[in-house]
């Protein structure tokens, strides 16, 4: 301990100026009289708030992997294969995020990733797992644009709409929104993740109603479809390898519907009062995952069968009303409203999700600029804290999207879209590595992790949980590429987000000579001043408002 409070003196804290709100202005540094002090303004402002930070992180991951990639696990694990795949993977998402916030609680610094993962582990790690991360937003937020255009097809008229056109609509879209700094973004999101939010709980008391029988049959359907066709479905084969290769492939599935929560992050490094916001959003992420997730998929298990002709028919869909299992439903029972109004709803989660992407592409290329992995004059913003050239640079990959105009454009972009998953999985398995080697720093140089303000639940087993179960998940991931045969198109999409990842952190391990940082040796300090004096301010400002009534309480809990 003697040693972690000599290196603190040691650091360099001047060329900063005092400011009043620290959680207005740009980010913070200490100052010795105990007051906040602003950093330059060429950074990144603090600007988001908890209940922004959480919608925000809520919003990322409940998307058309809930609303519509549903059906397809339905199809092939059944009813019970599947709530059993989306809630383990769902802990697992769980264990990754509590990792995400011990780190990010402690030092919530703009790096992101990429410098929890070069600063605890390898200088290598972190350029590999920063352009993996980059590399997966970078794909899949064209792919948002163009489901975007697909979801407007589905009105009558929609069609008659050039779809280059509406691309070009939605990519100014997200580029205007994106420009007008944080405060704006983290807003306007915080609102299209509420319509998602509402949405869903629209779904779930829907669902339920109808099962106990409030339908135009008046037929109390209850758990009929867990027993027929039963509560397993068989996927390749019918026998007992094709009930439980249904329940694998739902694990898959869950794991890329999952994907996005981890954005709280990115979201650190833009997060006013992070010791305090940032546990918080983590808290009521799981549980809404939870509610959202584990709920919405028990009660699409009720309302459809696992063997209904319309899933077969809407996993053809892709994207749209007529790919939700919730429309199929209520097709099935003879609801004809509902359809129109879930795709408008549809119509929000994809805009949000590109919107979101695109800031989480340019933080994330931000991040590697600020680690020296990328050029200098990436790290330019505005006066509002935009990173502009980096923002400029993710958007123009969104062009990718043009490819779907065209039908052998579409195929060469749906390789791409099938990377995403393998690309985020590496990235938990990053994060959960980089958790275990920070706790284990704590236990090499003698700090005490009960001085946290947030800790794991479940410590270093949680986040070696985390690591092996994601690893085996991603291992498999391309099973199905060897049955009935091999398909190299198939085996080489599933798989090349390894290949490139290897190559990436063996390029940089050979070329820099970087080694494994010795646990004695990693930073546990670097940066923990500006934000203890961060957290010594708010924590003055809440004093100064007195005790806080129930219903401040109970919003701070759930909002």
């Amino acid at each position: 301990m003697a040693a972690f409070e000599r290196q603190l003196g040691e650091k360099n804290l001047h060329d900063y100026e005092k400011t009043s709100d620290p959680g207005h202005g740009a980010s913070l540094e200490p100052a010795f009289d105990g007051e906040p002090v602003k950093c330059r303004e060429d950074t990144l402002h603090r600007g988001l708030n908890s209940r922004q930070i959480s919608m925000i992180a809520i919003g990322g991951a409940v998307g058309t992997g809930l609303i519509i990639g549903s059906g397809t696990a339905l199809s092939r694990g059944g009813p019970v294969g599947m709530i059993l795949g989306y809630f383990i993977m769902g802990m697992i998402c769980y264990l990754v995020m509590c990792g995400l916030g011990e780190m990010a609680t402690y030092i919530p610094h703009r790096k992101g990733f990429s410098g929890y993962a070069s600063r605890f582990v390898d200088p290598a790690l972190g350029v590999a797992t920063g352009y993996n991360y980059l590399f997966k937003y970078l794909i899949v937020t064209p792919n948002n644009i163009v489901a975007c255009s697909i979801v407007l097809r589905y009105w009558p008229g929609g069609q008659d709409i050039p779809i280059a056109a509406t691309l070009v609509v939605f990519l100014v879209a997200i580029l205007l929104i994106n420009a007008l700094g944080i405060r704006f973004f983290g807003e306007l999101e915080f609102w299209l993740s509420l319509v998602k939010v509402i949405t869903l709980i629209g779904l779930i008391i829907m669902s339920l109603c109808l099962t106990l029988g409030a339908n135009p049959a008046h037929d109390r359907i209850g758990f009929r479809y867990w027993k027929d066709p039963g509560p397993f479905a068989h996927y390749k084969f019918q026998n007992d390898l094709g009930a439980f290769l249904g329940v694998w492939a739902v694990f898959v599935n869950a794991l890329f519907a999952y994907m996005g929560t981890e954005l709280i992050g990115v979201t650190v490094g833009e997060c006013a009062n992070p010791r305090k916001n940032i546990p918080s959003a983590i808290k009521k992420t799981f549980w809404r995952i939870l509610i959202f997730y584990v709920g919405g998929v028990y009660c699409i298990s009720m309302i459809i069968a696992s063997n209904d002709p319309g899933l077969f028919v809407a996993s053809k869909a892709s994207t749209s009303a007529a790919a939700s299992p919730f429309v199929v439903a209520v097709k099935t029972m003879g609801i004809k409203a509902l359809p129109s109004i879930l795709n408008a709803a549809i119509l929000v989660f994809v805009f949000s999700a590109a919107n979101s992407d695109l800031y989480i592409a340019s933080r994330t290329l931000y991040a590697l600029a600020e680690e020296g992995h990328a050029p200098a004059f990436v790290l330019r913003v505005t006066k509002t804290g935009v990173p502009y050239i980096a923002l400029l640079i993710t958007w123009a990959f969104c062009f990718l999207s043009f490819l779907r105009v065209s039908a052998d454009g579409a195929v060469v972009f749906g390789y791409f879209v099938n990377l995403v998953a393998m690309f985020g999985g590496l990235t938990w398995m990053s994060i959960a590595y980089c958790h275990i080697r920070f706790i284990k720093a704590f236990e090499a140089q003698g700090i005490d992790r009960k001085t946290l303000r947030y800790r794991a639940p479940l410590g270093k087993a949680g986040s070696w949980i985390a690591l092996i179960c994601t690893g085996i998940v991603c291992f498999f991931k391309g099973w199905d590429s060897f049955v009935p045969s091999f398909t190299l198109s198939t085996f080489m999409t599933n798989y090349i987000g390894i290949v490139s990842f290897v190559a990436i952190y063996a390029y940089h391990k050979l070329r820099y000579r970087t080694k494994l940082i010795p646990l004695n040796q990693i930073d546990l300090v670097d940066g923990k001043a500006e934000i203890d004096a961060d957290e010594a301010y708010w924590l003055a400002k809440e004093a100064e408002k007195g005790p806080r009534n129930w219903y401040q309480r109970f919003y701070d809990s759930f909002v």
